[in-house]
């Protein structure tokens, strides 16, 4: 079978695995990262970062101004992207063992967007939560707890970074106005919103990829280690 099958099975396995645990307050790190993406790129283009929202529709906005007209280009290319490269990370630090550090980074990336972007009470409230939950995951409970905690946020962080920029491409053949990210793209290079809506899921798809290579390695490498080394015999 196929890489690709096999992403394309892992994830529609894993959106209808995650959709039978009540996850709709986890899913806004996705968001997170999404808008903290656009944040942090409008600052490395001497931009302006007024406020981030997030929503409890799993939906979020970020408020910026730029003084460079182009910069707009790769803000807004950089919401999904970084989402997406996002839900690759975890994978891949689960795949070398590294699930604290994956932890970590959500609770320090929470964190500074609490101190520095979002104003709204919910988002406000999400992130309080978020980071008291994660720390306490980290400091109190038994690994298989943590991990299965960990593997809950990746899964829905790899689902909502590929059906997010999938959902564009619906939204852009219904109204191009309204394709959000592929909107302000297509209105700033006067390439059609379809088609970065479809650049966004593709690109997405391709990390997908590499996570799922990343968490079946793991498992694959589980599975040898766990299998009893053969010890030679000699007889006289």
């Amino acid at each position: 079978m196929s890489n690709w099958v096999k992403t394309i099975l892992f994830l529609i396995g894993s959106a209808v695995l995650t959709h039978w645990i009540p996850s709709a307050f986890f899913r806004n790190l996705d968001t997170m990262v999404h808008e903290f993406g656009h944040a942090v790129v409008t600052l490395a283009l001497s931009g302006k970062v007024m406020y981030i929202e997030l929503y409890s529709d799993q939906s979020g906005v970020t408020l910026s101004s730029m003084t460079k007209s182009w910069a707009i280009i790769p803000v807004s290319l950089a919401g999904y992207m970084t989402a997406s490269l996002f839900a690759w990370f975890l994978f891949s630090a689960y795949g070398r063992g590294k699930q604290r550090l994956g932890l970590q980074v959500m609770v320090v990336l929470s964190a500074l967007s609490l101190v520095l972007f979002v104003r709204n009470g919910y988002g406000v409230t999400f992130l309080i939560g978020f980071i008291i939950l994660t720390v306490v995951v980290l400091a109190f409970t038994p690994k298989w707890l943590s991990d299965f905690y960990y593997l809950l946020l990746a899964f829905l962080c790899l689902e909502e970074s590929v059906f997010g920029p999938a959902s564009l491409i619906l939204y852009a053949v219904q109204n191009s106005r309204q394709a959000g990210d592929a909107t302000n793209l297509a209105v700033h290079t006067g390439i059609p919103a379809i088609a970065w809506a479809v650049g966004f899921t593709l690109f997405a798809l391709w990390c997908a990829k590499q996570a799922v290579s990343a968490f079946l390695g793991r498992s694959k490498g589980a599975k040898r280690s766990s299998r009893p080394t053969a010890t030679p015999s000699y007889r006289d």
